[in-house]
Parts: structure tokens; C-alpha cells; sequence
């Protein structure tokens, strides 16, 4: 098949090998796909399915016969929307839908109990989706290059989130609701419309804060443990006597496993990452993404 681009509805001349070494893995990213072959969705017992930067524009009902799906790659497509289908994927833990054109996520999306990394950069979204707000294991959220303004009073129901990515969005004031977000680990709030700050030392678990970009004189009040990225931040973390943790990425290494996922989320950083269109994996320095 190659590149190009394909209206049929069978699997890709070279899907039988990827799948034949035992791992359930199917790479169709960089190929020209209107629509997901609806073949995909008969690999009932497939577990990681990256379709990256194809020009999808819609996905079948069908798959949620995927049952044993736990990572699925849609970034850099055309979707508009994300069929239920989606929703009802009992396993899927890490979700990747940057540089699509969602307006919205369905309501439907609360259905996923497993999902614990959902990056979603790059899309529409003008309101904060209250589906997500029930997503009791999610870890770490991307909503970097959006179009929002205000964050749900209620945020802090999601106890489990551990890394919050909101830079590129239209806050002009620091979103009150994250000031109850005792348990995050990473805020980046870069390019935003920020003038100020409130003191930032109720939030305990924090370690992470990123804030460049923003049209402030200076770093908020935080802990000694936090590290900072912004206007001022060399000299305040220049006044302290000790190491500061290195920064994580912002964009997830897909081809973590579990365990090395879970200390990505936590601030614990890493090597690869997710390149550009088309699924390939890039090197980074051990210090990527914030504050650029």
C-alpha cells in the first residue's frame, strides 16, 4: 500500500507481519487514510494502535470491538469528532488525539476507567469537557494549545491527576480551581495572558512549574522543591543552596512501558519522544519542552 492513500477496507500488505512476532502492535502512522480500515477492527486481541499523521477524518463504530486496546495514536489527523464507539474501550489507558480539530469530546467519554494519559494539545477546545472531570485514574492531562479561558470549579474531583499541561491557551487570570490541586506533580501555564499570580505554596506535591511567556514581572510565591520556568526564575532558584530536578517533556514516549510511563507522568522525565507527523520517534535532552 505505501503512501498511498487507501479506500480499501482490508488490513495493509504488511499488517500480518507486524502482528505475526507476537506482540499486538499495528503501525499504519504516516500512511494516507481517509478512513481506518475496517479490518482493523476484527484484531479483537490487539493491544497498541498507532495511526498518526494519516489525514483520518472519521473512525468506525466498530471500534469498540478492540477490547484489549490499551494505547491508541490518532494525533495529526483531520477528526472532527470521536465516535462512541471510542468510549467503550474497557482497557485503554493512554490516549493520544493532538492536532486534530475536536471541538468536543462525547459524553460518553467518562466511560473510559482505565484511561490514565490523555493528550489532546492542539485542538479547539473552548471549554474545559466535563466527561473528564469523572476520570477517576487519569494521571496526566495535555491540553497545551486550546482555546480556553476558565477551568470547572470542580476540577479538583480529579484526585488522581498528577500532570497538567495548559500553556498556549487564553487564561488571563491564574484559574482559582488549580489552587485546590493539592496533588499535582506538573503545571505548565506557558503562553497564556497571566499578569500575576497568587501564593502557590498550598499546593504541596508540586514540582514542576512552568509560567514563561506571560506578560508578569516576576515567580510566584512557591516552595523550595518547585522548580521554575518563567520570568525571574533563574535568580529565585539561584537564591536557594540545592539541586533542582530536571524538567519532563511535554510530549509522552509512546514507547514506554507501564512503569517507565508512570514515572514520565511524575516528573521523572525521559528520552524519546513523539516526533513529527507520522509516528516516528525523535531523541530529546533530558530537559525538553518547557519554557520554549
Amino acid at each position: 500500500m505505501g503512501i498511498a492513500e487507501s479506500t480499501l477496507d482490508e488490513l495493509p500488505s504488511d499488517a500480518e507481519e507486524q502482528l505475526r512476532h507476537g506482540e499486538q502492535q499495528l503501525e499504519l502512522s504516516g500512511r494516507r487514510l481517509r478512513r481506518l480500515p475496517s479490518a482493523v477492527c476484527t484484531l479483537s486481541r490487539l493491544e497498541k494502535l498507532y495511526v498518526s499523521g494519516t489525514g483520518l477524518r472519521e473512525l468506525p463504530e466498530e471500534i469498540e470491538e478492540l477490547r484489549e486496546l490499551r494505547i491508541l495514536a490518532l494525533d495529526f489527523n483531520k477528526l472532527e469528532r470521536l465516535p462512541d464507539g471510542l468510549c467503550r474501550l474497557p482497557r485503554l489507558a493512554r490516549l493520544y488525539l493532538g492536532g486534530n480539530r475536536l471541538l468536543a469530546l462525547p459524553g460518553d467519554f467518562a466511560q473510559l476507567q482505565s484511561l490514565r494519559c490523555l493528550w489532546i494539545e492542539g485542538n479547539f477546545l473552548r471549554r474545559f469537557p466535563r466527561p473528564l472531570l469523572r476520570l477517576g485514574a487519569l494521571q496526566s492531562l495535555q491540553m497545551g494549545d486550546n482555546r480556553l479561558r476558565a477551568l470547572p470549579a470542580d476540577l479538583p474531583r480529579m484526585t488522581g491527576l498528577r500532570g497538567l499541561w495548559l500553556y498556549g491557551n487564553r487564561f488571563e487570570e491564574f484559574p482559582p480551581p488549580l489552587l485546590r490541586m493539592g496533588r499535582l506533580h506538573i503545571l505548565d501555564l506557558d503562553r497564556n495572558r497571566l499578569g500575576g499570580f497568587p501564593d502557590l505554596r498550598p499546593l504541596r506535591s508540586l514540582r514542576v512549574f512552568s509560567y514563561d511567556h506571560n506578560p508578569v514581572t516576576g515567580p510566584p510565591r512557591v516552595a523550595d522543591t518547585v522548580f521554575l520556568v518563567g520570568e525571574g526564575a533563574v535568580e529565585r532558584m539561584a537564591e536557594r543552596d540545592e539541586p533542582v530536578p530536571r524538567r519532563p517533556p511535554r510530549r509522552p514516549a509512546r514507547a514506554f512501558e507501564d512503569d517507565e510511563e508512570e514515572d514520565l507522568l511524575i516528573g521523572g522525565g525521559g528520552s524519546r519522544a513523539l516526533g513529527p507527523p507520522g509516528g516516528s520517534l525523535r531523541t530529546l535532552d533530558a530537559a525538553p519542552g518547557l519554557g520554549t
